[in-house]
């Protein structure tokens, strides 16, 4: 019965009923289309921040491992100029994005190169280790077809040792319609399962019925890419840490605060060698008085976060913790609105300009003849913003700034976010320090 409920569902695109899709598309009063496509871009922008759940456990510390496609595929011409380098410079953007928003976290490559797997990258956390392999995988022979159980029987090794507490992903990027596979690649699949270990797959040419079942079977997500815009938000929608598997398990973890020493005992640090290259032959350590020490073995690292490769202690600073504490307490989703049920303020009575909070673009006014036709407010402060800032606030701010520029409400809003009851009209400092025990 649950295969004959599967197969009716409506998954592809000719399954589906008759729809006149030209009609979503309509020309303005000068019988330009340039209104319809922003709109369109503007919903596009709003649909994956409106997907993101609310009060989920999420995987903090990931252990994310790329899977590249190297095969004859990748050298179709249809992603300009082909498809491994469309791939490796969109990759470029999405480890330093990764990075930037999960600082604790540790990436991994694996290139599938003539039926072969080729772990091109350890699991690091250092991005500049990951962006000079992705300049040698550009030039690299692109011959034969890939084989998709080896890469996920070479991820899976690496991942099986990490501890219970950490995410485990596998991000696929195939260009090739076929997998040379050495045995059953269910088997492989069924102990990715198993391990709780997260497969998405990225299609560059069409969708794989194999690559299909298998985020389906691992709770990963699947997406066969249309254009270059398409394959970028694609990727990046990865950049945000997953719901945590049921088989992950919570623990205290030890992390430790490194400390520069700048002098000792009144006179300048000594000269000393990093552990992060002393065993690098294509950048050996150098002698510097510059660096972060460990806290219990005293070791120098050049950089932040790393795990100490003499007593194993995770080395972070305060800001990578503050940056991964975002995604756990994200800002709740605006109110989307037209443009005519903004009020008018005092400033905009006598200038006539109605203008959003943080950028002070002025809304509503054509700009290349594509006007502002909706605008967003914030729960809390009741101040509205542009389309461009409500992205930016809550892929990159993560902060409200309303909420964090009037006196009386920064940093202390979100404590009310579990009442129900909320004042619509914005209340002065002095009835706001009295609201908040101030």
């Amino acid at each position: 019965m649950a295969d004959d409920d599967h197969e009716d569902q409506k998954e592809y695109r000719w399954e589906t009923g008759y729809e006149k899709t030209w009609e979503a598309i309509k020309d303005d009063e000068d019988g330009m289309l340039d209104g319809a496509i922003a709109e369109i871009i503007q919903k596009a922008k709003r649909q994956r921040q409106a997907q993101k759940t609310k009060q989920n456990r999420l995987g903090m510390m990931r252990h994310m491992f790329l899977v590249l496609d190297c095969s004859e595929s990748m050298s179709v011409p249809d992603l300009k100029p082909t498809r491994l380098r469309c791939t490796v410079k969109l990759l470029e953007l999405f480890i330093e994005e990764f990075f930037d928003q999960n600082p604790i976290s540790q990436l991994g490559i694996i290139a599938l190169k003539a039926k072969r797997a080729e772990k091109v990258t350890e699991l690091t956390g250092t991005s500049r280790v990951h962006l000079k392999a992705l300049e040698s995988l550009a030039n690299v022979s692109l011959t034969s077809e890939p084989s998709l159980q080896n890469g996920l029987d070479l991820a899976l090794k690496s991942l099986k040792v990490v501890p219970s507490h950490a995410s485990r992903e596998i991000v696929i990027i195939m260009g090739s319609l076929t997998t040379c596979d050495p045995v059953d690649i269910n088997i492989t699949i069924d102990e990715l399962k198993k391990e709780g270990i997260r497969c998405s797959v990225i299609s560059l040419s069409a969708e794989i019925h194999v690559a299909r079942y298998l985020t389906q079977q691992t709770m990963g997500t699947f997406g066969a890419v249309l254009d270059d815009a398409h394959f970028r938000d694609q990727l990046m929608s990865q950049v945000d840490p997953p719901p945590a598997a049921k088989t992950q398990h919570n623990s205290l973890i030890r992390m430790g605060f490194p400390h520069t020493k700048n002098e000792v005992e009144g006179k300048d640090a000594p000269l000393s060698m990093c552990m992060c290259h002393i065993e690098n032959l294509e950048e050996p350590s150098e002698l510097t008085t510059t660096g972060h020490h460990c806290p219990q073995c005293n070791s120098k690292y050049c950089e932040l976060p790393v795990e100490c490769q003499s007593c194993g202690l995770t080395l972070v600073s305060a800001p990578h913790l503050a940056r991964s504490y975002h995604h756990l307490f994200p800002v709740p989703n605006f109110e989307e609105l037209p443009f005519e049920a903004m009020p008018a303020s005092s400033s905009d009575l006598t200038s006539g300009v109605r203008e959003c909070y943080a950028c002070a673009k002025a809304l509503g006014q054509s700009v290349d003849k594509v006007a502002d036709k909706v605008v967003y407010r914030c729960g809390f402060c009741k101040q509205y913003f542009c389309v461009d800032c409500d992205i930016f606030i809550h892929d990159t701010l993560h902060a409200c700034v309303g909420c964090n520029t009037i006196p009386g409400v920064d940093g202390l809003v979100y404590q009310q976010s579990s009442k129900p009851d909320q004042v619509d009209a914005h209340p002065g400092p002095s009835k706001q320090r009295a609201q908040f025990g101030m």
